[in-house]
């Protein structure tokens, strides 16, 4: 066989593969370039039985692509398409009625301009508007027959109005709008606390609220089918409610809980088409799917209890690495998650107490009270910065998640060591100039009651006093866990809290299967002492002696951790911390 016949074969194997189209909105694009797609188009028959749904989610969580998915399912303009487009989903073995049966102006919010006065942001969006609603005229030429044009030069209402009056004229298919990022720009008034520019963006008389007005008569009439919004924040549709009072709330309905992320099973559906096509060894696809789980998963909308969903773009930014180098990236947080903090800063910026005592709750307890009421009454701007409102402006912002029917928490791993990460900014502690040595060390030669003792001694020194009266064993394995990851994360991942038959652990470091460390197992467990508890002991530091019943407890999950990597290399510590008095790390053996 010729090597240029081989280099075919190869180009043509590689062409068969789909691929990880990470961040990629455009529907058609991932079909024509054989993307992985988890299919949730049956969600498409369930929309059609609600009155103008908004559904709202944090970002990275793939509403615009569904936006897309849904112009393309009623776009009458693609019906030659929909075979090519749909025949291998749910939604196109089992077609609605209504396939392809409307012309569908498809809005995107995110693009407006919030700055400048009022009149400038009405500018932008009249611009925005207009420029959409001239491609719709432009894309059903063959129906509309020059019956209608749009002005550049005057509100985006009229032009609509227009445009549906003659829809009603010649009996042409009626409008499905969608709406993306319907609040991106009033959201980023608030934040900026603009508040009387928003004032004006939301009142009777602005030109935001006779968009919605105008929405709402096309609706009354039938010349609009339906609309379909999306977002964030529930903030700047409760303040519009006067003027679209007959939106329907699907967010926190259990019926669509899961129609944007992507639930364990649709996970474990993808990671095994993804290992077929790469020849992904199977203890590989092991140790992908333990660090997905922890890093990824995790959000629960609706019910604390049922299943949790991934958030589906930050998911496809670990497989993009993995696909292409059949490696573990070294940092497993996408910087675009990075800067969901920049939220925290804004919303406890009016008052440092409000952050550090909002950041401390989650940091050191990952639990913070919230009244379930709070998520689905009426939700306006004024409450939106209220310390009472915190919990819930960050569950819709997707930092928290419900833990159960009284506590939110942080959803993975990737939003707690963001989380700690902000809590050293806040108390001004030193995580970046001075580990470099004793992380060196323990690359050299992995001795961790040494790393742990040079955490303490660089790290938890720099500690207020005041954080000692709240700590716990949680603070001490989050920031211990967080302050590694920054040096070791080319050679290792951590679990925090993994669940085993007989519990959960609190800590391990995993060797990174295609690293020096490869197979490689430390298990932690912590516990913690208060000063005031620690004093009842009468011991000192010194002579803390081991407790049995953590030994055993330590044991049974590690017993777990052989059944389930029998070949692992495992090592095993119990951590004592007594408040700011000093800590003693004992080995177990084996």
């Amino acid at each position: 066989m010729s090597e240029r016949w081989q280099r075919s074969l190869s180009k043509k194997g590689w062409d068969m593969k789909k691929r990880i189209l990470y961040a990629n909105a455009n529907y058609e694009e991932m079909v024509s370039k054989n993307g992985y797609f988890v299919d949730k188009t049956e969600y498409i028959d369930k929309l059609e039985y609600i009155e103008n749904p908004v559904f709202l989610r944090p970002r990275r969580f793939g509403k615009s692509l569904w936006c897309r998915i849904l112009e393309c399912y009623y776009n009458i303009g693609q019906k030659d398409d929909f075979e090519k487009l749909f025949g291998q989903t749910r939604i196109g073995k089992n077609p609605t009625p209504l396939r392809n049966s409307f012309f569908v102006l498809h809005l995107d919010f995110s693009v407006i301009d919030p700055t400048g006065s009022i009149a400038d942001i009405e500018k932008s969006f009249n611009l925005t508007c207009n420029t959409h609603l001239q491609s719709l005229v432009r894309s059903y030429f063959k129906w509309f027959q020059g019956n209608v044009s749009v002005d550049p030069e005057i509100q985006a209402p009229a032009n609509l109005r227009s445009i549906l009056n003659t829809i009603s004229d010649f009996n042409l298919p009626r409008l499905y709008i969608i709406i993306d990022e319907y609040d991106n720009f009033a959201n980023q008034l608030i934040v900026s606390r603009k508040h009387d520019l928003y004032r004006k963006l939301t009142g009777d008389d602005s030109f935001l609220k006779t968009f919605f007005k105008t929405l709402k008569e096309g609706r009354k009439t039938g010349l609009i089918s339906n609309l379909y919004i999306t977002g964030v924040l529930p903030v700047t549709i409760d303040d519009l409610a006067s003027g679209f009072n007959v939106a329907t709330f699907i967010t926190l309905e259990p019926e669509f809980e899961s129609m944007l992320g992507f639930t364990q099973s649709e996970t474990d559906r993808l990671m095994d088409q993804i290992c077929q096509d790469y020849g992904i060894d199977p203890s590989v696809r092991k140790e992908a799917d333990d660090l997905i789980r922890n890093h990824y998963n995790g959000y629960h909308f609706v019910n604390p209890e049922g299943e949790a969903v991934y958030n589906s773009t930050i998911l496809m930014y670990f497989l993009h690495y993995f696909t292409r180098y059949k490696a573990i990236p070294r940092h497993l947080t996408d910087m675009n998650l990075k800067t969901d903090i920049s939220w925290v800063r804004l919303l406890t910026g009016a008052d440092s107490r409000y952050a550090e005592e909002f950041v401390d709750q989650l940091t050191i307890h990952n639990a913070v009270r919230y009244d379930d009421r709070l998520l689905t009454q009426k939700f306006d701007m004024s409450q939106f910065f209220e310390r009472g409102y915190f919990p819930v402006s960050f569950f819709y912002l997707g930092m928290l998640t419900r833990k159960d029917d009284f506590y939110l928490k942080l959803p993975n791993m990737n939003m707690r060591q963001i989380f700690a990460e902000y809590f050293n900014e806040l108390h001004r502690i030193d995580v970046s100039t001075k580990y470099a040595d004793m992380m060196q060390n323990f690359v050299n030669r992995p001795d961790l009651p040494r790393l742990f003792a040079d955490y303490w001694d660089l790290y938890i020194s720099q500690l207020p006093e005041a954080v000692f009266q709240k700590v716990n064993e949680n603070f001490y394995r989050t920031t211990f866990f967080e302050l590694c990851s920054r040096y070791l994360s080319k050679w290792f991942i951590w679990n925090l809290e993994r669940s085993y038959p007989r519990g959960k652990t609190d800590l391990e470091f995993v060797g990174k299967y295609h690293e020096k460390f490869a197979g490689k197992r430390i298990v932690i467990e912590f516990k913690y002492y208060s000063n005031a508890e620690f004093k009842k002991r009468r011991t000192s530091v010194e002579k803390f002696a081991l407790r049995k019943k953590d030994t055993h407890q330590l044991a049974g999950y590690v017993q777990g951790l052989k059944e389930e990597y029998p070949e692992a290399d495992i090592s095993q510590y119990v951590i004592y911390c007594f408040g700011n008095k000093g800590f003693r790390v004992f080995e177990i053996e084996s």
